[in-house]
């Protein structure tokens, strides 16, 4: 008979269709600590279908649309900060991609959304990431400067796509379909994935910068008001990477 640490490696080593067949063989184990492994591995099973069905309906905007060969998802990160950055990703999938866990990226850990990252930028037929910076935001508004990341992510596409999937808004300048969605990255795969991407691209960028200026905490903040970041910004002043349509209300006693 095996010991109950053996069983558990048993369970741990089971691929996902292994599991039903060693659960059916444990669930009547007259040892309780075995049973609850078993039962715990049914937990995992039913979660884990219970995603597949998630996943599924956040395909529905794919299936509406599924004439189109070729749909990407844009999205955009770092609309509200003070300091950094707006960053857009665009992502074509293939047609029958699915993904687990993929949701809105603020929905998700920093772990996870780093984990499903790197399973995106595999498995993605095309993506592209965008950038304005903020001397560009100041200039023409943080509106139209996403825009403009939006519109540079679709032109570094190695494939011009279908169709765009958009988290709510219609891009200006751009001759492609598009469809915007309201909380869209919480509504498709495609969308999701794209929030992803450039939440990923955006914090990692904003940890490059705390180190050059750890005084402001942006590895934490990411650039967004927090209490800290806001102290001392009135301490030190801006950055040469804070927005100063962003902060021109803040008193910050001539450190401009």
């Amino acid at each position: 008979m095996l010991s109950i640490g053996e069983i558990k490696r048993e369970f741990q080593a089971a691929s996902v269709e292994e599991l039903p067949e060693i659960i059916k063989r444990y669930e009547t184990d007259q040892r309780s600590g075995v049973r609850q492994l078993a039962e715990n591995a049914g937990k995992k099973l039913a979660a884990l279908e219970k995603e597949k069905e998630r996943i599924e309906a956040l395909r529905s905007y794919e299936k509406k649309y599924g004439e189109y060969e070729l749909i990407c998802g844009i999205d955009e990160a770092g609309r509200g900060p003070l300091a950094g950055p707006v960053v857009a990703g665009a992502v074509i999938l293939p047609k029958d991609c699915r993904i687990l866990y993929i949701n809105d990226s603020k929905k998700l850990t920093e772990k996870k959304r780093e984990e499903l990252y790197d399973i995106i930028v595999e498995k993605a037929v095309s993506y592209g990431v965008g950038y304005a910076s903020p001397e560009r935001i100041d200039e023409i508004n943080i509106l139209q400067a996403t825009y403009e990341a939006m519109r540079e992510a679709v032109a570094k596409l190695t494939f011009k796509p279908d169709l765009l999937l958009n988290d709510a808004v219609t891009i200006p300048g751009l001759e492609i379909r598009q469809v915007p969605i309201i909380k869209g990255d919480a509504k498709s795969i495609t969308i999701g994935a794209a929030s992803i991407l450039a939440k990923v691209t955006r914090d990692r960028l904003m940890t490059e910068y705390d180190k050059v200026f750890p005084e402001y905490g942006f590895g934490g903040n990411k650039g967004y008001g927090s209490a800290a970041h806001i102290e001392a910004l009135k301490k030190y002043g801006p950055t040469p990477i804070h927005r100063r349509s962003f902060i021109k209300n803040f008193n910050l006693d001539g450190k401009e």
